[in-house]
């Protein structure tokens, strides 16, 4: 009898899964059970998160980081596009929207975080995607490409606005990166560069957090601590903003 694992989620966690589940039945299983692995996901576009960080900085482009989800699975692995309907776990099946059935004996959810801009005051008002921005997803960070592609200098905020995040070390590299970049463009004197973090430190870990809040003065980036956004507000001629934290900072 066939094992059948369904996995939910195309994206890092369930593509890993799927691949090393194939890798182990096919090397460990027993020949007398045959498995089938079936991955879902709403949309057949694979992004590689780790490249976003690149993408404003010119270092990385949509085609080198974005391929299709089948690409990314062994050829056995089934690659379902369609939007889940609901899942029984008392009849061990999952129904997609399109219509389709899929009966499972094993059940991955995989289906990752969801970027919830809209609960930030503001975040995604005037300004948002013109002169605020994301780059943990591909429109944000090709869109961020562009304002810094045009920025002849001013203040860069880069911004946490809570706890936890994906990857927490990214915006303290993308600090690194952008005095780099202005650096290179031979503009760094006309940008200052402000990190903002609801930490108490550059990080998490106290050595690194030290480290790293050193390195960032050495850099001339102003590292601001204990900051919880409240709010963004945007100036009335459009040109640019502010941050409002909860204690009025």
């Amino acid at each position: 009898m066939t094992k059948r694992i369904v996995i939910l989620g195309g994206g890092t966690g369930g593509t890993l899964t799927a691949n090393r589940l194939h890798r182990h039945f096919r090397h460990h299983g027993s020949q007398h059970q045959p498995v089938e692995i079936t991955v879902v996901d709403q949309d057949d576009h694979h992004v590689y998160q780790p490249g976003l960080l690149f993408v404003p900085f010119g270092l990385a482009n949509h085609s080198e980081i974005v391929r299709p989800r089948q690409a990314q699975l062994h050829r056995d692995i089934e690659f379902v596009q369609d939007l889940i309907d609901h899942v029984d776990i008392h009849a061990d099946t999952v129904y997609l929207q399109g219509g389709r059935e899929l009966p499972y004996d094993v059940l991955v959810v995989a289906t990752g975080a969801i970027l919830a801009f809209d609960e930030t005051e503001g975040l995604t008002g005037p300004g948002w995607n013109e002169k605020v921005f994301t780059f943990y997803d591909v429109a944000g960070a090709t869109g961020l490409a562009a304002a810094l592609d045009n920025f002849e200098g001013g203040k860069l905020v880069v911004n946490v606005v809570d706890m936890p995040i994906k990857c927490p070390v990214a915006p303290l590299e993308f600090c690194f990166l952008a005095d780099w970049y202005f650096t290179d463009r031979g503009m760094r004197d006309k940008v200052e560069i402000t990190y903002a973090t609801p930490l108490d430190g550059a990080f998490t870990k106290p050595v690194a957090s030290a480290a790293l809040a050193s390195l960032l003065e050495e850099k001339g980036i102003h590292l601001v601590t204990e900051f919880n956004t409240g709010e963004v507000a945007m100036n009335d001629d459009g040109a640019g903003g502010k941050l409002i934290g909860y204690d009025g900072r």
